[in-house]
């Protein structure tokens, strides 16, 4: 072979260095990106989580203003708790159910969800124990716009 056959079959050191150099920087790029993707990700199913329990639980509202269920005196017409909505209440000879399961928080990854009540005041951390009017994360985080998750 001749020198320059022997220069063509290889890499040299500087240009393995420059194409590892190259490789480290576009994955650095792209680490941030997927981390970002990974918390949106998060954030919709939150959304998405919170809109399937406020969606039942004005359902349940809905059947308690037209009598088709019964329901205790002060509780304004709302659940007592989210294990009612899963569970259901006696409908005539059938029982209807609002929710299939509790969804999970994806941000404390827990079934743990704060509770509000019609009697709460609409920032309240404390549930007061009465009925459930609204439901919000417990966790501390913020959202990528800068929100903070309990106050979705």
């Amino acid at each position: 072979m001749t020198r320059r056959q022997q220069r063509a079959a290889g890499m040299t050191l500087v240009e393995l260095v420059v194409a590892t150099s190259i490789l480290v920087v576009l994955t650095s790029m792209a680490l941030p990106l997927a981390r970002v993707t990974v918390e949106r990700q998060k954030e919709h199913q939150l959304r998405l989580a919170l809109d399937e329990i406020r969606a039942a639980i004005d359902r349940y509202k809905d059947a308690a203003d037209r009598g088709l269920i019964q329901i205790q005196t002060d509780s304004q017409g709302y659940p007592p708790d989210l294990d009612t909505l899963v569970n259901g209440v006696p409908m005539g000879t059938e029982k209807i159910r609002f929710l299939r399961a509790i969804p999970k928080d994806p941000m404390t990854n827990s079934y743990d969800w704060g509770l509000r009540s019609v009697q709460d005041d609409a920032d309240s951390t404390s549930w007061g124990g009465q009925d459930v009017f609204d439901v919000y994360t417990t966790s501390p985080g913020t959202a990528l716009d800068g929100t903070q998750f309990s106050k979705w």
